[in-house]
This record gives C-alpha cells, sequence and structure tokens, in this order.
C-alpha cells in the first residue's frame, strides 16, 4: 500500500515539475517577445496636448474649450491613457468650459518620478503644471477616485484658487475609519497585487487578459478610434513603480486630510456611481461622513453607472455640472 502512495506520489510531484517548467518557459518567452517587439510602441503616438517641465520632468497637459470658466480633470488610480479616457467628457464640457486634463507623473504621456506620491507633492505637480501651461486659476477641480483626496488638500491649501470641486466617485474622506479598510488594500498587499500584474505586463500575458475583457471605450460612448486604439496600447504599458508608490500612499493621504480642515468657502458637488454605493459595506454612511466633512456648501447626486461612469454618463456630468456651477454663480 506505502509503494503505491510513493508512486502516486511521484507521478504528482512530476506532472507538477513538467507544468512548472512549462509556464517558466511561456514566461521568458513572453518576456523575449514582449521586450523585442512591443517595448517602444508607445513612441509612435505622439501627445495629445502639451508636455510641460514639472520638477526637471515631462507632464502631458492637455487642454481643449475657449469658456471664461476651467475645469481640471485630475485622473483617478490606473488610467492609461487620461487624455483619451476623458475624451468624450471632455468635448461635452468643452461647449460652456475650458476643459484640462493633467496627466500625473507615471500616467498617459508623463514621466515617471521617484518623487514620494504626497498630497503636497501632487497639489504642487498640478499647480505647476497649469501655470507652465499657462491656465490661470482660479480653476473647478473635477477629480476622478483617489483624486478627491488631492483635489481636498489643494482646497485647503489654496482656496482662493479653488471655485468649486465637482467630485466624480471619489474617495471619500471623513470620520470613517477603519471603515475604509474595508475598500482600499494596505500597502503590502497593493505592492503584492502590483507585483503580479507587473509579471503580467513584462511577459505580454496582460495583452491576451485585456483583449478578454468588456470595455465601455466605445464609439457609442463617443470616443474616436484613436483613443480607443492608444488607450488599449497605453493599457499595455500601465504598471510602474511611480503607479504602485500612489497606489501605496493613499491610506496616509487620507488620514493627512482628515487631519486639516476643509475650508467652508469651496462648494462641492460630490457625484456617486450607484454601484459604488451599493457595493461599499455601510456605504450610505461613509458618503454622509464624507459630506459632513466637506461642509454646509456640499451636496451630492447619484448617477445610475459604475466607478467608471465617466466614460458613460457624459451628459449627465455634464449637466450636473452646469446646473451646480450656475447655481453658485
Amino acid at each position: 500500500m506505502s509503494k503505491i502512495k510513493k508512486k502516486k506520489g511521484k507521478k504528482i510531484l512530476y506532472v507538477f515539475a513538467w507544468f512548472l517548467g512549462i509556464m517558466v518557459c511561456l514566461n521568458v518567452i513572453g518576456f523575449a517577445i514582449n521586450k523585442l517587439f512591443f517595448s517602444n510602441e508607445l513612441e509612435a503616438i505622439s501627445p495629445y496636448g502639451e508636455m510641460v517641465e514639472v520638477n526637471n520632468q515631462n507632464m502631458h497637459v492637455y487642454s481643449i474649450g475657449q469658456g471664461e470658466k476651467t475645469i481640471v480633470l485630475l485622473p483617478g488610480f490606473g488610467l492609461p491613457l487620461p487624455s483619451a479616457d476623458f475624451g468624450p467628457l471632455m468635448r461635452e464640457l468643452s461647449k460652456e468650459y475650458t476643459v484640462v486634463t493633467i496627466e500625473y507623473f507615471g500616467m498617459g504621456f508623463s514621466d515617471e518620478t521617484d518623487t514620494p506620491r504626497t498630497n503636497e507633492n501632487y497639489m504642487e505637480e498640478i499647480r505647476t503644471a497649469l501655470s507652465k501651461a499657462d491656465v490661470k486659476p482660479p480653476y473647478v477641480l473635477m477629480p476622478h477616485s483617489a483624486s478627491g483626496v488631492y483635489s481636498e488638500y489643494y482646497a485647503a491649501k489654496y482656496p482662493e484658487e479653488v471655485s468649486a470641486i465637482i467630485m466624480l466617485d471619489t474617495t471619500p474622506s471623513g470620520d470613517m475609519q477603519p471603515n475604509i479598510q474595508t475598500f482600499m488594500l494596505e500597502p503590502r498587499n497593493i505592492k503584492i497585487l502590483y507585483g503580479f500584474n507587473t509579471l503580467l505586463q513584462q511577459t505580454g500575458f496582460n495583452r491576451i487578459i485585456n483583449g478578454m475583457l468588456p470595455s465601455d471605450q466605445t464609439v457609442e460612448n463617443g470616443y474616436t478610434e484613436k483613443e480607443i486604439s492608444d488607450n488599449k496600447l497605453f493599457s499595455y504599458h500601465v504598471v510602474n513603480d511611480t503607479i504602485i508608490n500612489q497606489a501605496s500612499s493613499l491610506n496616509d493621504n487620507v488620514n493627512e486630510v482628515n487631519s486639516i480642515v476643509f475650508p467652508s468657502e469651496v462648494p462641492v458637488l460630490k457625484l456617486i456611481s450607484s454601484v459604488s454605493q451599493k457595493q461599499l459595506k455601510e456605504g450610505e454612511d461613509i458618503q454622509k461622513s464624507h459630506l459632513k466633512r466637506l461642509g454646509a456648501n456640499a451636496e451630492s447626486q447619484i448617477i445610475d453607472g459604475s466607478h467608471g461612469f465617466f466614460q458613460t454618463h457624459v451628459t449627465d456630468i455634464s449637466n450636473a455640472t452646469n446646473n451646480f456651477l450656475k447655481k453658485i454663480d
């Protein structure tokens, strides 16, 4: 009986060794092919806007429209090419406003950086990029996801430069710890997750995975063929150390924002996705806590969509923006 068990054990080890060997070979082959044929594929794509120098590095700023008011779109985590991803929303808003998209370091056409991903650094990079692009304050900040945290910090430090904030399903701050841990990963878990994604990216397997995933970036949703194609290419190169550091710093950035008082004179409209509201544990209480922190001039509206509703609900966002800015004028 023991001999039979030993034979079965050897067979299992043999199969496992073969499987492991095949996986290693596939990864090595994938890495070589990806490095040889695709490492420079983004160089053929020209920036949509202008490259400005920020802290001796290049940052991409894309502006359209000639409106009196300026709306500054700030991307959330992991957007491969914000200037393309925000395309339909920019075009819709540009009918009334000047609309600017900033691509943070590590995103889109912008360089990477080893500068710590603190609220202070994000704020100063935004201010410098806008100044270099000759975009003058005051601004209506329109952050998505984690950028809401940087926008709150910006408004607290320079309220005279921020005429309003319109939040696109932003990360809540407020009196909600430890509830916030229900939807934010610990830094060490983030590094493990991004480490795995880095491997998929370096071996080229993310191309297969991304090709299988559904996307809301469609012509029907207002995207151009170029925006769809460019964003797909950039999605194959989205993981880098700057993005990992941004994700790892989020909890510290939220805690820092919670420790400062938000200026009551800055009006805020928080657009909340119905999906995020339902998915977050105690989501309604978290959102109420966030609005309470933002003060009496803060209000909210539910958008019946996902966390990325800026891709699918352009008209709803535009209407909400117009109504809100007219009301506070």
